[in-house]
């Protein structure tokens, strides 16, 4: 076979294409033979040309697998020592790596079984040999050996990391540090103990001293491995030491601002800098890099893109990606450095700066969204300017911009539609059709949280925009139509007067079919659904049928993105009609639960080829092949199916939320799916479903109820749903799909009460517990030892949501809350703290009066430990903190019992100037006098009333928290009743407040009727001389107190 082989090898490699397929197909019939293995070794030892010699190991590479077996003890060893014979002695570098590869696959049979012990020595004293070829080739060595027995090194790790620093070292061979660099690169890979991990952080001033020689002579594929291993340092849990990632970000600064690089190598170095906004952004704080990041990153966005390079890896658009990273994690330190950024550019005579000024304002817009909403002036004033800029790429920036804005400043945005309503409206009409469509992008997000501010500007909004939805291109009236759609919602029944003619356009764009104008179709499916919304019941219903007929044909045109506006659209019907949507559910319930059954769309590729036989070796491979692994090299995920699901997991919930009783047929088939998504890998399907099983649940409860076993199959779907929330609020990693199901919790715990909550008390104190020490699945921040306490940050959301299930909790369970509570009240306090933000301090001193509401007397033990808090809100300059302090105090003095009373003279300086004029929020005020009106009801003899009751009287009526309207009225009433002189010298403040409370069309009947108790009482006391005073009421106010009056 040898000398055969031999002249089919060079037949191989001759030009004539002819030869080289006889060539190819007498080498597969040999490459059959295990014998074939110990001829191709003689070859690569013999051979006389190099091309020959690397051939040989090129198939050996690729036959070796399938024949290792059926070697004989004499051939295996004769394998072994001729590769290391190659490697050693071999001159031709191609052959060496060729022969390399071929150790790499032997080794992963020959090592594990304990066959080549000589291997890791031999690999050991090569790479400290005086022969820069054998250290180089021992270094590849190690990288391909990590492939395929990485976990044999284990042992050896500390032996191997020393080597490896020594040869990034190396001072003779540029060659061997770059093979250092790269093995330590694959090491970096395999590589996930922390302790291992750590013991690379020396390796860095190395790496980067190789990386910059690597740049400087054009070796860029190789610098970037530099990248690939501070990727891995800094997603691993071990903490990065600051000098390190000093040297990391000042080399990432470098490359990302070097324009002569190649765009893929800058791009990874601003990765580097986006991992480590969001995996240490503690220490780009402490070390203060944030503003040297963004002075590289903010003129980035001023660079101008090459038309052919690809835009993912367009730096200005890899900053923009960074920036808005760096605003959701570390907020409040990137907002000023980019409003000055904005400020000073939004002027430069260069347009890309002046475009660059207002992306950076609108990239930041989610992150920065408190900050910003405390500068809309000046923010506004840079954006509305550029949005009259001569430059349409400035104007399209500022159209964007614009667009967050109202995404994510609500609701304070709206507040300036006088200034920003107009720009948008003359940018409607600009010249560029791409300012257009970011100009009706920033309509529809503005318009979506409008009310009544909208109507002065409707008639003038939808002529244009009719107008544009018959005039303009597909992607325009796309655009229009989500534009319309913010307008209607805005609008509500002021949209009346043009839901006709809207509905009479979508009919034309509901039946097209050709693929292009697909996207069109799912829109107007999706605004139908909207004007279906604003106009309501009466007006929808009787024209529904071929819209709804429109819709359902829509799903069979393959097209994943009009199914996901359908299962909106139906959704919305739903909501209108009611139970009479149950007629549908036949047809629509289908279509959603095939949506949420299609497969999840994972697009995996593969890679598994070999450079060195990618021309025209492909024909010699066999099913060998099978046994070497292959790397998965990337994953994707198809995103339109994901909405889809999304879309189609909402509706269900949605249809058993609507329908009921009627939603029977459906519901064992939703329990299934929506439970399954709860655990879905993306949260958006995760977040459906978790809101979909609260609206199951209210269904089973209304279709179970009547049924003779309808309590124990209502009690075991309350346990499939109880637990799925239970285990979403202790494993899931999203902060927002755990917030909903503790909001879902808290509603089941009010709707059902304690005998319903009972049997997962124990889980559900753990999993609250869990939450507010921050120690959930969805909590985990990053690790880093140098993370500063005082500046750790949660999601508001979630922690309002978590906060909200203690009251649940005391409603239910009354003075049993106590045991409980004692538990989670340390937990709770620790977001009272000083350094907390006034948020965490409103949200503990509102679930503290909730739960002293609920609890009752039991919360005198808590009474001392938290007073000082809560007066110290009294003063905060928040309103939302005044308001809920007051509130809290009331509680407390009403439930505190003694415990409080030695704090009354405290609270009631507290709480005077929440009723003086220089109070502007009628709320807080109003919850002061329900909390004064509560420590006059407890400890009437502790209240200086001849102080008190003139300031009290002088803010009442009630303006605004109707909640407080009984605790007052009944104080006044209880006053009035005991005769109490103080009160009785104020009858004509008295009479004037309780007309208006009697007229009041948001005061319930049971107040009403209260004050006309206490009005007849008045009567009964006074007789004819409270006349003057009845007659001086206006005849609404007279008529209204006559009414309850008698029915008191």
């Amino acid at each position: 076979m040898a000398q055969s082989l031999e002249l089919l090898l060079i037949q191989f490699l001759m030009p004539d294409n002819d030869a080289r397929r006889q060539a190819e197909d007498q080498i597969k019939r040999l490459a059959k033979d295990p014998q074939v293995v110990p001829a191709l070794i003689l070859h690569l030892r013999t051979a006389k040309t190099p091309n020959v010699r690397q051939l040989a190991a090129v198939l050996l590479r690729k036959k070796i697998t399938g024949h290792w077996s059926k070697l004989s003890p004499h051939d295996k060893q004769l394998v072994k020592d001729s590769l290391i014979q190659s490697i050693t002695l071999e001159h031709s570098p191609p052959v060496r790596k060729a022969s390399a590869n071929v150790v790499s696959i032997v080794a992963k049979y020959a090592v594990p079984s304990g066959e080549w012990p000589e291997l890791f020595p031999f690999l050991f004293h090569s790479s400290q040999s005086p022969q820069e070829d054998q250290r180089e080739v021992a270094l590849i060595l190690f990288s391909s050996l990590t492939e395929t027995i990485g976990n044999a090194f284990r042992p050896h790790f500390a032996d191997l990391q020393a080597l490896l620093l020594k040869c990034l070292q190396d001072e003779t061979s540029n060659r061997v540090r770059v093979a250092a660099l790269k093995a330590v690169g694959s090491f970096m890979e395999f590589t996930h103990d922390g302790d291992e991990v750590i013991r690379f952080r020396e390796f860095i001033p190395s790496i980067l001293h190789v990386s910059r020689q690597c740049l400087a002579s054009g070796e860029e594929d190789v610098a970037i491995i530099a990248f690939e291993i501070f990727d891995e340092l800094i997603e691993s849990p071990a903490p990065l030491l600051g000098d390190s990632v000093k040297s990391i970000v000042q080399f990432s600064l470098e490359v990302c601002s070097t324009q002569s690089l190649e765009s893929n190598t800058r791009h990874q170095a601003i990765q580097i800098i986006s991992w480590l906004a969001k995996y240490k952004s503690n220490i780009l704080k402490k070390h203060k890099l944030i503003i040297p990041i963004l002075h590289i990153l903010c003129p980035l966005l001023a660079e101008s893109t090459n038309e052919d390079e690809d835009d993912d890896l367009a730096p200005d658009r890899a900053a923009a990606e960074v920036i808005d990273t760096m605003a959701l994690n570390i907020p409040k330190h990137v907002f000023p450095p980019v409003l000055e950024f904005a400020s000073v550019s939004y002027q430069n005579a260069n347009p890309k700066f002046r475009e660059a000024a207002v992306t950076a304002l609108g990239v930041i817009s989610e992150g920065c969204l408190e900050l910003m909403k405390q500068n809309l002036e000046p923010v506004l004033h840079i954006v509305l300017a550029a949005l009259r800029d001569p430059e349409q790429m400035v104007r399209g920036a500022a159209s964007f911009a614009l667009g967050q804005f109202a995404e994510y400043l609500q609701p304070e945005i709206v507040s300036h539609y006088e200034s920003v309503l107009p720009c948008i409206l003359n940018a409607l009409d600009d010249a560029s059709d791409e300012v257009k469509e970011k100009s009706y992008y920033a309509l529809a997000a503005f318009c979506e949280n409008m009310g009544h501010e909208i109507l002065p500007f409707l008639d003038s909004l939808m002529g244009r925009l009719l107008a544009s939805l018959q005039n303009s291109s597909r992607i325009l009236k796309e655009t229009c139509m989500s534009a319309i759609g913010s307008i209607a919602s805005a609008a509500e029944q002021a949209f009346f007067p043009y839901a006709e003619r809207v509905l009479e356009l979508m009919k034309n764009f509901m039946v097209l079919t050709n693929d292009e104008d697909l996207r069109s179709r799912a829109r107007a499916t999706e605004l139908v659904g909207m004007v279906a919304m604003s106009v309501g019941k009466t007006r929808m219903e009787p024209i529904l049928p071929p819209y709804i007929e429109a819709a359902i044909s829509g799903f069979g045109l393959e097209y994943s993105e009009l199914r996901e506006y359908t299962h909106g659209f139906f959704s919305n019907i739903a909501e209108i009609l009611g139970d009479s949507f149950a007629q549908y559910l036949p047809h629509v319930v289908p279509l959603a639960f095939s949506s949420c059954n299609l497969d999840d769309g994972s697009a995996i590729d593969i890679d598994d080829c070999d450079d060195e036989v990618a021309n025209g070796f492909e024909g010699v491979s066999s099913d060998d092949e099978a046994h070497d692994e292959p790397r998965v090299r990337n994953i994707s995920i198809r995103t339109g199916v994901l909405d889809e699901k999304a879309a189609a997991t909402q509706a269900l919930g949605l249809f058993a939320q609507h329908t009921t009783v009627s939603y029977a047929p459906y519901l064992e088939e939703t329990l299934r799916i929506l439970v399954k998504h709860s655990s879905y890998f993306h949260e958006d399907v995760r977040l459906q479903a978790i809101t979909g099983l609260k609206h199951t649940l209210t269904a089973a409860h209304a279709i179970f109820q009547s049924q003779n076993e309808g309590a124990a199959k209502a009690k075991e779907i309350l346990d499939t749903v109880m637990n799925t929330f239970i285990k979403t609020m202790v494993e899931d990693d999203d902060k927002e799909v755990v917030a909903q199901a503790c909001i879902n919790v808290g509603d089941i715990i009010r709707d059902y009460g304690y005998a319903t909550l009972e049997p997962y008390l124990p889980q559900l104190v753990h999993a609250t517990s869990l939450l507010l020490q921050e120690q959930s699945a969805c909590q985990q921040i990053e690790s880093d030892s140098e993370i500063d306490d005082e500046d750790s940050s949660h999601d508001e959301v979630l922690m309002d949501a978590v906060s909200d299930l203690l009251p649940a909790f005391a409603k239910a369970m009354g003075a049993q809350f106590a045991p409980i509570f004692v538990n989670l009240f340390d937990h709770l306090m620790k977001f009272a703290k000083a350094f907390r933000p006034p948020q965490d301090r409103t949200m503990v001193v509102a679930c503290l009066a909730e739960v002293a509401q609920n609890m009752g007397f039991p919360i005198a033990d808590y009474v001392d430990r938290v007073m000082p808090t809560v007066l110290k809100e009294l003063a905060s300059s928040d309103a939302t903190n005044r308001r809920n302090a007051a509130f809290c105090v009331g509680e407390l003095c009403k439930n505190g019992g003694d415990s409080a009373l030695k704090y009354f003279d405290n609270i009631l300086r507290g709480l005077h100037p929440l009723f003086g004029e220089s109070e502007p929020d009628h709320a807080v005020r109003d919850n002061a006098a329900g909390a004064v009106a509560k420590m006059i009801m407890v400890h009437p003899e502790s209240v200086p009333l001849n102080q008190v009751l003139p300031v009290f009287m002088r803010v009442l009526p009630l303006k605004e928290d109707q909640e407080e309207s009984m605790a007052v009225y009944s104080c006044v009433s209880a006053l009035v009743f005991s005769s109490n002189p103080l009160i009785l010298s104020l009858i004509p403040e008295l009479v004037n407040i309780f007309a208006q409370v009697a007229a009041s069309p948001i005061e319930t009947s049971e107040v009403k009727a209260l004050v006309g108790r206490a009005f007849c009482h008045l009567i009964s006391l006074y007789g004819p001389q409270m006349q003057p005073l009845l007659s001086a009421l206006s005849p609404d106010h007279a008529n209204a107190l006559s009414t309850f009056s008698t029915m008191g």
